[in-house]
C-alpha cells in the first residue's frame, strides 16, 4: 500500500471543508485530484503530507501513519505557492535540500540532468522563466527519488511547452517506480498523464468508479436540433444542443432507443459520433448544476 486516505473529516469553523474522504494508492500510478476552486484540493493534500491535522481519519503511507516523520525520507510534496529566493541559483536551491537529506553532489547533478535543468543550475532564479522554476521544483521534489510523490497544481501558469515538458517528466518519473498524486486546472493534460482521475465536489469525493461514464457521448447532427432536444427531454433523456449537434450521454442499447424516437418524429439524421469521454466531459457533467464551474 502506498498510501490509505480513511475517512478524512475537516472543517474551519463551522465550514466543513473535508467529509469522510476515503481513497487508496495500491501501485506506482499517477492520480489527479479535481475540483472547483474551494473544494479542498490543496487542504487534502496538506493533511496527507502532515502540514494540516485532520479532525478524524487517518492517512497511511508505504504502510505507515503520516504521524512517522520518517516516512518523508521516502516521499516529496511540491506546493503550488512554494517559494523560491531570486538571489540564489537553482544549485543553491538543490544544495540545501541534499544537505538535509544526506545526498551528495554528484547526486544533485544526476537528478538536474535527469530533470533537464543543468543548462541553467548556476543561474540566479531571478533570471528563471515559470517553466525553468517548476522545472527545479520537480527536481527539488525527486531529489531523494521518492516512493510518492504529491504535486499541488504542477502545471499552473506553463505554456504548451512547459507543459509537455512536465507532463513528459511525470510519465518517466513514473515508469521508474514512482506513483504521482497531482492537482491540476488543466484537465486536458490530465488526460494524457493519469491513470486515474478523483473529482472532489462540495467536500466530498465523488465515486470513485463513475460509473455513469462508461456510456459514451454520442454527437448527433439532425435537421431540427432545438425541435429533438424538447422531444428528448419530454422522454426524460438530458441532451446539450449546441452548433446544431446533439451531446447525448447514452449506451450502445439505449442509443438504438434515441434514434428510434427522432426517426419516428421524422427528424432526419445528419450524422452520428461516438467521443471518448475524458476529464472535462466527466468534470462538466459531475458539475453541470453549479454556476460557476471554474477550476
Amino acid at each position: 500500500m502506498i498510501l490509505q486516505v480513511q475517512n478524512i473529516h475537516k472543517s474551519y469553523g463551522k465550514q466543513k471543508v473535508l467529509k469522510d474522504i476515503t481513497f487508496t494508492i495500491d501501485k506506482p500510478e499517477i492520480v489527479a485530484l479535481v475540483g472547483p476552486n474551494g473544494s479542498g484540493k490543496s487542504t487534502l493534500l496538506s493533511i496527507i503530507t502532515n502540514l494540516l491535522s485532520a479532525e478524524s481519519g487517518e492517512v497511511r503511507i508505504l504502510n505507515r501513519t503520516n504521524k512517522d516523520l520518517g516516512i518523508f525520507r521516502e516521499i516529496s510534496f511540491m506546493q503550488d505557492n512554494t517559494v523560491l529566493y531570486d538571489y540564489l541559483t537553482g544549485f543553491d536551491h538543490l544544495q540545501f535540500i541534499a544537505d538535509l537529506q544526506g545526498l551528495t553532489k554528484e547526486q544533485i547533478m544526476e537528478n538536474a540532468e535527469r530533470i533537464g535543468i543543468t543548462s541553467y543550475l548556476h543561474k540566479t532564479v531571478s533570471n528563471y522563466s515559470l517553466g525553468m522554476k517548476q522545472h527545479l521544483l520537480l527536481a527539488m521534489a525527486t531529489l531523494n527519488r521518492p516512493k510518492l510523490l504529491i504535486l499541488d497544481e504542477p502545471l499552473n501558469g506553463l505554456d504548451p511547452t512547459s507543459s509537455i515538458k512536465v507532463r513528459n517528466l511525470l510519465i518517466e518519473l513514473n515508469k521508474e517506480g514512482t506513483a504521482i498524486l497531482l492537482s491540476s486546472h488543466n484537465l486536458a493534460e490530465i488526460d494524457r498523464v493519469t491513470s486515474r482521475v478523483l473529482f472532489l465536489k462540495d467536500g466530498t469525493l465523488m465515486d470513485e468508479d463513475l460509473s455513469q461514464f462508461e456510456q459514451a457521448c454520442y454527437l448527433i447532427t439532425v435537421n431540427q436540433p432545438l425541435y429533438a432536444v424538447e422531444l428528448l427531454q419530454k422522454s426524460g433523456i438530458q441532451t446539450v444542443e449546441s452548433n446544431e449537434k446533439l451531446s447525448i450521454y447514452s449506451n450502445d442499447t439505449s442509443i438504438h432507443e434515441v434514434i428510434s424516437l427522432l426517426v419516428k418524429n421524422e427528424l432526419t439524421i445528419l450524422d452520428i459520433e461516438k467521443k471518448v469521454i475524458g476529464s472535462e466531459d466527466r468534470y462538466r457533467k459531475i458539475f453541470e448544476a453549479e454556476k460557476d464551474i471554474a477550476l
